[in-house]
């Protein structure tokens, strides 16, 4: 945790959806350390707990809240107890997501809708539920959308989450151009490889360890900085994107993927 930031977002409120962890927890770390006090929304309420006390050890205001943002009754609920408590909100991050791998001769359409309920429908609850609260805000009102690499290129066995990744680039786009004349600027970033808990194989191993990753991405420079991402990797650009600094940048997709995307 960085003490010494200048506070440039005192004063607002953030929501991060699965800020519990990885990305999530990277981004709204930094815009806590940026002095916005912020809501760790996610469906593991132990592990948002644990966040927001995690927040606090730097004099963060931080508060934890479940939500499952695959459900509409949930989400609606989570936006009802923000705006009991807070009235608005300035900035939204939509960083919850499932992992798994599909097929297109192997998975069900059940298979398929269980991850687009989530990384793509999930950003559209959310919006639709707290447009009403972010025009309310005060200055320096913001949508962040997570999309992924997977989302701009093409990739083998995970037709459901990149279909998903790839309608949040577009959503991103179309809700810019819909929110502009309320001067909410809607951006997203696309990271590559992060360390996160989903990077974990389905036999315990780590992504990063398989001989296909360190063959194809570190040993050959698919990835040129040859190296996984940090969530601490995603935390700057999202707070540019969150920040005064984006006032003049909406309807972007921002790639932050060591280089990854330059290869393809």
């Amino acid at each position: 945790m960085n003490e010494d930031r200048e506070h440039r977002l005192a004063g607002r409120i953030a929501v991060v959806t699965g800020g519990a962890q990885g990305i999530g927890f990277g981004i709204a770390e930094r815009l806590a350390e940026e002095g916005a006090t912020v809501v760790i929304a996610d469906i593991k309420a132990a592990e948002a707990e644990a966040a927001a006390r995690r927040l606090a050890e730097i004099s963060a205001e931080a508060e934890a809240l479940r939500v499952d943002i695959g459900d509409d009754a949930s989400v609606r609920d989570l936006a009802a107890r923000i705006e009991t408590r807070h009235g608005r909100v300035e900035i939204l991050v939509n960083n919850a997501a499932i992992g798994a791998d599909t097929h297109i001769e192997t998975m069900t359409m059940e298979d398929y809708h269980r991850v687009t309920r989530i990384n793509q429908d999930g950003a559209v609850r959310m919006c639709m539920a707290f447009v009403p609260l972010l025009k309310r805000g005060l200055a320096g009102k913001r949508i962040l959308n997570i999309a992924s690499i997977q989302g701009v290129r093409g990739w083998p066995n995970q037709l459901a989450y990149a279909t998903a990744k790839g309608a949040i680039v577009n959503f991103t786009r179309a809700l810019a151009a819909e929110l502009a004349p309320y001067e909410i600027m809607v951006n997203a970033l696309a990271p590559g490889f992060v360390d996160t808990p989903m990077s974990i194989l389905p036999d315990g191993s780590h992504e990063y360890d398989s001989d296909w990753f360190r063959d194809i991405y570190v040993k050959y420079g698919r990835i040129p900085l040859r190296r996984f991402g940090k969530p601490a990797d995603m935390a700057g650009p999202a707070f540019f994107l969150c920040s005064d600094d984006s006032r003049y940048v909406t309807g972007q997709i921002v790639m932050v993927d060591g280089g990854a995307s330059a290869t393809f």
